[in-house]
């Protein structure tokens, strides 16, 4: 008897490829070259005997951070696809701090007269936090280095946002990270 429920199915990602191939090379262009800290040979060895996400021996991770959030909140269904997504591309460290819930149209609205709490989230493959505040109390507070224990992550993603989005009130360009904004209209 054939199975019909779709669990033997490969999981299909819905992210175009094209989108994650180029995300894949922005993030490889930022990847820190550990061989320019020592000599090939010892950099060789080092690379063989070190875990895939232990520091370069200058401190920097191996591979390069990538700081996610969403505007749709922590269990929305296109954060869930884009840490799916970069997970499995397995070329970058995915950290998440989102919403706790659904938050359209907040713009650059911050949190003042609440108190901000973070809770920790399980998203496999993924460090991360749902926030009680807006999608800029989460860059805000990601980028604090109270969270994470990196001091700034190469690439800010926010979405995949339904509806439009207009990108440009992203708080970590003022903090000057490079920052996308995708949407799905």
């Amino acid at each position: 008897m054939e199975s019909t429920s779709g669990e033997d199915a490969p999981k299909r990602n819905p992210l175009p490829s094209a989108l994650v191939s180029n995300l894949e090379s922005v993030l490889a262009a930022r990847r820190p070259a550990a061989a320019e800290v020592s000599t090939a040979a010892a950099a060789g060895e080092a690379e063989a005997s070190a875990p895939e996400d232990a520091p370069s021996g200058d401190g920097a991770p191996a591979r390069p951070i990538v700081l996610l959030t969403c505007a749709g909140g922590i269990r929305s269904a296109g954060l869930a696809a884009l840490v799916d997504a970069l997970v499995t591309g397995a070329r970058c460290d995915v950290h998440v701090c989102a919403p706790e819930s659904d938050k359209p149209a907040c713009g650059y609205s911050i949190t003042i007269r609440e108190t901000i709490t973070a809770t920790s989230v399980d998203f496999t493959g993924a460090k991360a936090f749902e926030i009680s505040g807006t999608p800029v109390d989460c860059v805000s507070l990601a980028l604090s280095g109270r969270l994470f224990p990196w001091s700034s992550p190469a690439l800010v993603i926010s979405g995949i946002n339904t509806g439009p989005n207009c990108g440009y009130e992203m708080e970590a360009l003022v903090y000057g990270v490079p920052s996308i904004a995708i949407s799905l209209n």
